[in-house]
Parts: C-alpha cells; sequence; structure tokens
C-alpha cells in the first residue's frame, strides 16, 4: 500500500468508510509521505505513511512501526494542550504503518514559512513556549501512566539522537566530546514527555493558535531537548534572516519566557537552563553538520554558525538568556 498511488488510496479508504473525491501530496515531509485528502461530503482528512529510508542524502533509517508511538502520542498530548491544538486521530493500520487524522481548517499557514517570509508576531513565540510548558508539565504529573507507555526510545535514537548528535560529532571532531557526552547524558535523564520534534515546520498557525503536527519521535525523557531543538530553528534564524535580527532575538526570549512560566517546580530539573542551553548548542550544531541540514543556509551561513558554536562549547554561556543574546551579538 502506497498512500501517494490515488488510486490505490481510494480503494484503501473506501474500505474504511471514506468515499474521496481528490487527493494531494504533501509537500516536506522527510520521515513519512503524506497526503491531503478531500472527501465526497466536502471534509479532509491527512493520511500519513511512515517511511522506512527517510528523505535525506545520507543514509537514514527508521523502523516505520513508529507510526504506533504516533497515534498514542496524539492521544495523550490533547489532554494536556488547549482544545484545537492536536488533530483529532481518526484510525491507525500499524500493518501498512499508516494512519488519518482531521486535516487542519483552512486557511492556515506553516510557522516556518511565516517566520521566513519576516512574519514575525511575538504572540506566535509566546504560545509557543506555553504549549511546550504545558505538554512536559502534564506529561509529569501523570508520569506513572505516561512513563511505561512512551519508555522505548529506540525511534528517538534513530531520528534525533543518531542522526543529529552523533553523525554530527563524527563529521565535527572538535565538537566531538560535547555532543558523545551530551547523547549519554539525555538517554539516562527521564523526566516528561518528549516531543522530539518541536519545530515551526511542524506548526500550523490557525486563526489566533497554533496546532502542533508530527509526533513520531515521542518518548520519555529529557525534556530540555525539546527547548533547545526550538530554539536553534529561532536562531539559525536570526543568522539568516539578518533584517528581522532583532525581532526573533525578542522571540527567542519570549519562547523561553513563557516556557518557563508554565513549568512547574520539578526538583529534577533545577539545572534546566544549563541544560537546555546545552541541547540547543548540539541543535545548531547537527542542523549544519548532522543528517539533516536547514535547507535554507548556505554554506558560508553553515560555517558561520559552526564557528559561534564551538566558541560557545569552549566557554558555555550561563542560562539561555545568555546563550540567546551571545548567539546574536556575534553575527553583527
Amino acid at each position: 500500500m502506497n498512500v501517494e498511488e490515488p488510486a490505490s488510496l481510494a480503494a484503501y479508504l473506501a474500505q474504511r468508510g471514506y468515499a474521496m473525491e481528490e487527493s494531494r501530496i504533501l509537500p516536506g515531509g522527510v520521515s513519512n509521505n503524506t497526503v491531503l485528502v478531500r472527501l465526497i461530503d466536502g471534509s479532509s482528512i491527512v493520511v500519513k505513511q511512515a517511511r522506512e529510508q527517510l528523505k535525506s542524502a545520507a543514509e537514514w533509517k527508521s523502523d516505520p512501526a513508529r507510526i504506533r508511538q504516533e497515534a498514542l502520542a496524539m492521544q495523550w498530548l490533547s489532554r494536556w494542550t488547549p482544545a484545537g491544538s492536536i488533530p483529532r486521530l481518526l484510525f491507525l493500520d500499524t500493518a501498512n504503518h499508516i494512519l488519518a487524522m482531521d486535516a487542519v481548517p483552512q486557511p492556515h499557514h506553516e510557522w516556518k514559512r511565516l517566520l521566513l517570509s519576516g512574519k514575525i508576531h511575538l504572540d506566535h513565540f509566546s504560545q509557543f513556549g506555553e504549549l511546550l510548558a504545558a505538554i512536559h508539565r502534564g506529561s509529569h504529573l501523570e508520569r506513572a501512566e505516561v512513563e511505561p507507555l512512551f519508555r522505548d526510545q529506540s525511534f528517538f535514537f534513530s531520528l534525533r539522537l543518531e542522526p543529529y548528535y552523533l553523525y554530527a560529532a563524527d563529521h565535527e571532531l572538535r565538537a566531538a566530546a560535547f555532543l558523545r557526552e551530551l547523547v549519554r547524558d539525555t538517554q539516562a535523564r527521564r523526566f516528561a514527555l518528549v516531543h522530539g520534534d518541536y519545530s515551526p515546520k511542524n506548526v500550523l498557525v490557525c486563526g489566533d493558535r497554533l496546532v502542533l503536527l508530527d509526533h513520531e519521535a515521542a518518548n520519555f525523557g529529557e525534556p530540555t531537548f525539546d527547548v533547545g531543538f526550538g530554539l536553534t530553528h529561532f536562531l539559525s534564524k536570526e543568522l539568516h534572516l539578518s533584517e528581522h535580527r532583532e525581532r526573533l532575538r525578542a522571540g527567542a526570549h519570549e519562547f523561553w519566557r513563557a516556557y518557563k512560566r508554565g513549568l512547574p517546580v520539578i526538583p529534577e530539573l533545577t539545572d534546566v537552563s544549563e541544560r537546555a542551553v546545552r541541547h540547543t548548542l548540539g541543535c545548531l550544531m547537527a542542523r549544519v553538520a548532522g543528517k539533516s541540514l536547514l535547507e535554507y543556509m548556505t554554506p558560508q551561513e553553515r560555517d558561520k554558525q559552526r564557528a559561534i558554536v564551538l566558541r560557545c562549547m569552549e566557554k558555555i554561556p550561563a542560562s539561555v538568556e545568555d546563550l540567546i543574546d551571545q548567539f546574536t551579538d556575534c553575527l553583527d
């Protein structure tokens, strides 16, 4: 079964009670084939099929059985986040590694595209931080139920730790010790549900709310990975979009402030800022030296980001606020 073949998809959906009128392949996915389907009744759904070989120049494989993890994450995330923040799961087909969900209503916009076009609104950063804090807070408070369900970190390893941190360690030897230690520490820390792909690419802006997508890397582990993963996108865009640099700096600070406001006191996370700094540096390096390069950056921009991160790894900034400002000031 291949969801990108319209005739096969129509027959497949008909067996499940969905009458397809037309389908359109959605671009941009690395790890899944994703199709928007308009049904005869006028409604729309999204059908998603996990790939084994991800769309990458380097060999990058991950067990497509991770689709079960994503379906499970969708159900739990909707418990902790505002209504409409997570699309409704319609069905899961483990044999074909397929799930279907409600399509996000139109009009909506991919937040990444808005940022790259210079449409930068601080409220979006605030919501992004609040949403992440809600996920980490809710999953920590319900950890007795959540941790056993998301204990398996194999998908997180194949989608994040290996292609991001370990691959970058092999290709940027000056960062190798830092990155390998970060992997060891990350695997040893289990405090909350980690989204694992907390990026503007996976956020749709629909009206006045954010909708979060793509949960296949979800695992119970080190929540500050999500903070670093998200901050990386804002800082990298500061480098790429010099004319919007100060607005993006303000957005990065707002994201961090909103996250801290929403996060409860977790005794095990007294070092949340320090850990978030390390994961931000790790992700910043991974996006210029790992398997998943930021496609909008030029080779010269990647070299500049690499140089700044290496300097920061030699003398770790004392806080997330300091890291944001140090990184930004180095761009002038």
